[in-house]
């Protein structure tokens, strides 16, 4: 499982506190936290912590990188700031959050990522919005295949994301998700991998942590490869492992959770 480390998103209230104060000390403390516990990458989003958000986004991803080497998930939707996040992220490093069907952003996105041999997260939603039904989410991941494709994006570069919304809201969405991470496996050779957002599936709903980790047990069984998630909840991250481990991905061992950190 490549886990994406969520936290530092200026949604959050000391992320955007210390984007707006320019605080290493906060994000220095997150950068830290997250690595330690076994984070892939890290999602680096300025949020509306900031009315310039280039200058927002330049001192983020600045001070990431002083306390580590991992690859940034540069989180936006501004092509401009993209590309300066991906610039001092490094090449090789990156990875493009996010890009969608919509053909003349996706096309700009690409160009960039092949600049800078950037991974790219593509949403399975476009210019009409977030399609309710399986069928539609895959035939636009399709669509977003090709074109990566034609750019010359190797398929293992490239990471889809169904696209969950939260259980209170669209509870029925919840399942076409699972079914369309099945399907798009089966979209290329070699495939591309399946993302999720995670914690969308919960937002403003009770039990969070519970629906959280519940789904993210089942969409690794669908084929999940990687999520945006609190690599920081310890019962989430065992339960991905434990659930990789049955599913034959993994060896058992009898402290397999922490061989797996380890590793």
């Amino acid at each position: 499982m490549y886990l994406i480390g969520e936290r530092i998103n200026g949604m959050f209230d000391d992320i955007k506190k210390a984007v707006q104060e320019k605080d290493e000390t906060v994000i220095k403390r997150w950068v830290e936290e997250q690595v330690k516990e076994g984070a892939d990458a890290l999602d680096v989003n300025a949020g509306p912590s900031s009315d310039k958000p280039m200058e927002a986004m330049e001192w983020l991803v600045t001070t990431v990188r002083k306390h580590t080497d991992i690859t940034l998930a540069i989180d936006t939707t501004k092509t401009d700031v993209m590309e300066r996040g991906l610039e001092l992220a490094g090449v090789g490093k990156g990875i493009i959050n996010s890009a969608n069907g919509e053909p003349q952003k996706l096309a700009k996105l690409l160009e960039l990522a092949k600049k800078y041999r950037a991974k790219v997260i593509g949403l399975t939603m476009n210019e009409k919005g977030i399609p309710k039904d399986a069928s539609q989410r895959v035939e636009i991941a399709a669509q977003i295949i090709t074109s990566a494709a034609d750019a010359g994006i190797p398929s293992d570069d490239l990471f889809i994301d169904a696209v969950i919304l939260p259980a209170n809201v669209a509870q029925e969405h919840a399942v076409e998700v699972l079914e369309t991470i099945s399907q798009i496996k089966m979209l290329c050779d070699p495939p591309c991998r399946a993302v999720l957002g995670l914690s969308n599936v919960s937002q403003k709903c009770n039990n969070r942590p519970l629906i959280n980790k519940v789904y993210l047990v089942m969409a690794i069984a669908r084929g999940l490869d990687a999520a945006i998630v609190d690599v920081c909840d310890r019962d989430l991250v065992d339960s991905a492992i434990t659930a990789e481990l049955l599913l034959n991905k993994q060896i058992y061992c009898d402290n397999y959770c922490e061989a797996y950190r380890k590793k």
